[in-house]
C-alpha cells in the first residue's frame, strides 16, 4: 500500500500535536501529582508527617480523580476549560483535561515508589537528626528516582492513549485524525498510517523512561 505526502503531512502535523499534548500535559501532572503524592507518604500513620485525617483526605480525593472516566471528565470540565483557555476544542484545550485526569494517577504512582524506599533508610535519617524536608529530599526522592522515572513513563504511554480519546471530541492529534479521516471518510491508509505511528510512540517512550531508569538505578 502506497501511502500519499498528503496522508503524510497530515500524519506529521498529527504527530506534533499529539506529542504537544502529551508533553505538556506529562509535565504539569507531574509538578501537581509529585507534591500529592509526597504527601500521600509522609501524611500516612506512623510517618514523617503522620496527620491520619489529612492522609485520609487526600486519599479521598485522590479516588474520586482516578474513579471519573476520561472521556466523561472532558465533558464535565468543558466549562473550566472554556473559561482557563478560552475554548473547549482543540490541541490547547485539551492539554487541560489531560492533566486534571493525569495528576491523581501520578500521585498514585509516586506514592506507590516511595512506598518502595528501604524504611531503613528513612529511619537512619530521622535518628541522626534529619528534619522531614531533608528526608524527602536528600532520602525518599533520590532513593526512588529511576521508580519515578518508570512511573512518569508510564503516565505519558497513558496520556497517549488519552489524547487519542481527546481527538474523539475535537482535540487535535493522532486520535482526531483517525476519526476524521480514517473512520469517517473510510480511509484505511489513514487508520493504518495512525496506528503504526501511535505504537512508534509508545515504544519510544517506554525504551527511553526504562533506559534513563537503569542508567540512573544506583542500585
Amino acid at each position: 500500500m502506497i501511502i500519499s505526502p498528503v496522508v503524510l503531512k497530515l500524519t506529521w502535523e498529527a504527530l506534533q500535536e499529539t506529542l504537544l499534548m502529551v508533553g505538556v500535559a506529562t509535565v504539569l501532572a507531574e509538578l501537581g501529582g509529585l507534591p500529592l503524592g509526597v504527601l500521600l507518604v509522609t501524611t500516612a500513620p506512623g510517618r514523617i508527617l503522620a496527620s491520619p485525617r489529612l492522609h485520609h483526605v487526600l486519599g479521598l480525593i485522590v479516588n474520586v480523580g482516578r474513579s471519573i472516566p476520561f472521556i466523561i471528565l472532558m465533558v464535565a470540565i468543558i466549562p473550566f476549560t472554556r473559561w482557563l483557555v478560552g475554548t473547549s476544542i482543540g490541541t490547547t484545550a485539551a492539554m487541560v483535561p489531560l492533566t486534571v485526569a493525569a495528576i491523581p494517577y501520578v500521585a498514585r504512582l509516586v506514592e506507590s515508589s516511595l512506598n518502595e524506599v528501604d524504611p531503613g533508610v528513612v529511619e537512619a535519617a530521622v535518628a541522626m537528626g534529619a528534619t522531614p524536608w531533608q528526608v524527602i529530599w536528600k532520602v525518599y526522592l533520590p532513593e526512588a528516582v529511576p521508580s519515578l522515572i518508570l512511573g512518569g513513563t508510564i503516565t505519558a504511554i497513558t496520556l497517549v492513549g488519552y489524547s487519542a480519546m481527546a481527538g474523539a471530541v475535537g482535540g487535535g492529534g493522532l486520535g482526531d485524525l483517525a476519526i476524521r479521516y480514517g473512520y469517517q471518510r473510510f480511509r484505511t491508509d489513514v487508520m493504518l498510517v495512525t496506528v503504526a505511528v501511535l505504537v512508534v510512540l509508545v515504544q519510544g517512550i517506554q525504551y527511553l523512561g526504562s533506559y534513563w531508569a537503569r542508567r540512573l538505578d544506583r542500585r
